[in-house]
């Protein structure tokens, strides 16, 4: 291989690891005292239904809620917990879950939901949640973050760091 060859296939050659940690990466894991407000805004919405088109719904509006402050991340904070029904929008795929049998884009919501951390937005899983239905946390999206207790985390979120709630009904 000349020198010329080489360097062509550099830039390649550099991006396999990167692929490798993105292709294999799991969701962090968050303990409690990790978690708080970091702008002057929180919003904390709660995700525990089954129905995609209200899942889809709650995405717009937390569009939306961005639009209003110039998608700009130093100005507010929203977070999405989701635990019992609403972890299925988080998944990979659904083989080995309760959901399993059920047709949701799952594309198409990974790509949304993945638009949205480009804004600041993060998405806590409930671990008693993936405990409950023994589902493995490397089959959740790698962006996603795993806290102990989703009700306890919007909990935590309303009274300690003085977040607002929101849930799409």
């Amino acid at each position: 291989m000349d020198r010329r060859s080489f360097f062509r296939m550099f830039p390649f050659l550099a991006s396999l690891p990167l692929v490798n940690r993105v292709a294999s990466a799991t969701p962090s894991r968050m303990e409690m005292s990790q978690i708080r407000k970091e702008a002057e805004i929180g919003v904390v919405y709660h995700c525990d239904f089954p129905q995609e088109d209200r899942f889809r719904t709650m995405l717009r509006n937390i569009g939306n809620h961005l639009s209003v402050y110039d998608y700009n991340p130093m100005k507010i904070k929203i977070v999405v917990v989701a635990h019992g029904a609403g972890v299925k929008f988080f998944m990979k795929d659904l083989s080995g879950s309760p959901w399993e049998k059920e047709t949701i884009k799952i594309q198409e919501l990974y790509e949304e939901e993945r638009s949205l951390i480009t804004y600041g937005v993060d998405f806590y899983i409930c671990n008693i949640t993936l405990q409950r239905l023994k589902l493995e946390p490397t089959k959740l999206h790698e962006f996603t973050k795993i806290v102990p207790s989703g009700v306890g985390v919007i909990g935590h979120l309303q009274a300690v760091e003085r977040f607002a709630y929101i849930k799409v009904v």
